[in-house]
C-alpha cells in the first residue's frame, strides 16, 4: 500500500510553489499526496498580492474525513493562512499522534515569498506558532530562522540558499548537534525550492526513512529539480520535481 502524505499548503496560481509543488515533489519519490489547501492566492511565479484563508471549519472537515480511511504516513505544512486555521490543523495533528505518537510532521515556515510579499492573512509569525508546537523537523531559510528565533523543534534544517558565497551550506541542528551539508550555488532564481525540500523531505519520512536519510535524500533531490529547472516566463525559474526520485 503506497503511504500518504497529508499536506496543508497553499494554492499558487503560478504552479511553481505551494499545493501543487508539494504534490509533484511528493509523487515524485513514490508516495502519494493528500492535497488541503490552506489560502488561496493571487500571485505568479514572482510576486504575492493577495492571500485569502479558507474557512478552518471546511478544512477540518476535509482532514478529519480522511483520518480512518487513509494511511498517513507523514504530515507536511505549508502557509496555514491564518491563525485559526493553524489552530485547526494543530488540532488534527494532535488526533493523528493520538494513534500514530511518532508521525513525523515537516513544518516549511513560510513566513514571506521570495520578494518580501506576505502569506499569511494577520501576523503571519503569530499563525505559525500552533503548527511549531507540533512539528518534528522545521526547513526554514536563513531570515526565516532568524525571525523565528530559538525553537524547541527536535530537527530544525537552516537552508543557506540566501547567502552568499559559491556554495549553499545547509545545517542540521537537533540534540545530537548540528551536521552540515554543502552544495554549489546554482545560478538564478526559482520559485518553490522551498515547498520542494520540505515535501520532498516528508515524503521519505513517510517512506520509512532515518531523519538523516531523508534529510540527505531530500536535499539531493531539490539539488537536482533546481539544476533542471526550466522557465516559464521571465525570472524566477520553477524547480523540475517530477523526474527526481530520491535514490
Amino acid at each position: 500500500m503506497r503511504p500518504c502524505v497529508l499536506v496543508f499548503s497553499g494554492l499558487d496560481p503560478s504552479g511553481g510553489a505551494g499545493i501543487q509543488a508539494d504534490i509533484e515533489a511528493i509523487a515524485a519519490q513514490g508516495a502519494h499526496a493528500l492535497p488541503i489547501v490552506t489560502a488561496l492566492t493571487v500571485q505568479d511565479h514572482e510576486r504575492v498580492h493577495e492571500v485569502a484563508p479558507v474557512d478552518a471549519g471546511l478544512l477540518a472537515r476535509q482532514a478529519t474525513l480522511l483520518l480512518d480511511t487513509m494511511p498517513i504516513r507523514a504530515v507536511k505544512l505549508g502557509i496555514p493562512g491564518s491563525l485559526a486555521n493553524a489552530e485547526a490543523i494543530a488540532g488534527i495533528v494532535l488526533l493523528l499522534r493520538a494513534r500514530q505518537p511518532a508521525l513525523p510532521v515537516v513544518l516549511d515556515p513560510v513566513l514571506a515569498s521570495g520578494h518580501g510579499d506576505p502569506l499569511a492573512r494577520g501576523d503571519a509569525l503569530a499563525a505559525l506558532a500552533p503548527l511549531l508546537a507540533v512539528a518534528t523537523v522545521l526547513t526554514p531559510n536563513l531570515p526565516e530562522a532568524a525571525a523565528l528565533g530559538p525553537v524547541s523543534c527536535p530537527n530544525v534544517l537552516v537552508t543557506g540558499g540566501h547567502g552568499i558565497g559559491a556554495e549553499v551550506v545547509n545545517r542540521w541542528h537537533s540534540r545530537d548537534g548540528v551536521r552540515e551539508w554543502r552544495w554549489p550555488r546554482l545560478p538564478g532564481e526559482f520559485h518553490g525550492s522551498g515547498c520542494t525540500l520540505a515535501a520532498t523531505l516528508a515524503a521519505r519520512l513517510a517512506l520509512g526513512d532515518t531523519m538523516a536519510q531523508a534529510l540527505e535524500r531530500a536535499q539531493r533531490c531539490c539539488n537536482q529539480a533546481l539544476a533542471d529547472s526550466y522557465a516559464i516566463a521571465h525570472g524566477q525559474r520553477i524547480p523540475r520535481r517530477i523526474e527526481h526520485r530520491g535514490a
